[in-house]
């Protein structure tokens, strides 16, 4: 039985440490980056799922024209959160098979989702929730010539 010396076991697991960072460090640098699109969809998806639901304010929106000849659909609308305003704008370009940009109205009041920990980071669609609103609230009438007596809300009187 043949043992190899202390020496040659050492040069052993130094080769294979360094081939397996070799290896590693090829898997890590030729892997598939995620492109803007996939970022920003797993943005909207993660506040869809645990964002914070806030009432806001439609403000415009707006046609963008880029430099690459492409326009962009901007939502922009406000929010306060813990005393502070903010004022955002939302890429819809992507969502425009989810809404029409025709039917929003700047205005109406909407529903934001925004990180608790970082209220900058909001949105008002996605692909599996919308914040906004068909329609401004409708309150039911009152007639004030009819009184009410408060001891009809009582279980106890008649």
């Amino acid at each position: 039985m043949n043992f190899l010396t202390r020496n040659a076991w050492e040069t052993t697991a130094g080769v294979t440490l360094i081939a397996g960072l070799a290896v590693g460090a090829v898997f890590y640098l030729r892997r598939k980056r995620p492109t803007e699109e996939e970022l920003e969809r797993a943005r909207r998806k993660m506040l869809a799922l645990t964002g914070r639901v806030i009432d806001g304010m439609l403000l415009d929106i707006r046609e963008i024209s880029i430099e690459e000849g492409r326009s962009l659909t901007m939502l922009e609308y406000s929010y306060r959160s813990a005393g502070v305003d903010y004022e955002c704008s939302q890429d819809i370009t992507t969502l425009l098979d989810v809404v029409d940009p025709g039917e929003m109205r700047a205005g109406f009041p909407c529903s934001v989702r925004y990180q608790t920990g970082n209220p900058q980071n909001s949105i008002v669609i996605s692909e599996s929730w919308s914040g906004l609103r068909s329609s401004l609230p409708v309150f039911p009438h009152r007639d004030p010539s009819k009184h009410n007596d408060l001891g009809e809300l009582r279980p106890d009187r008649g």
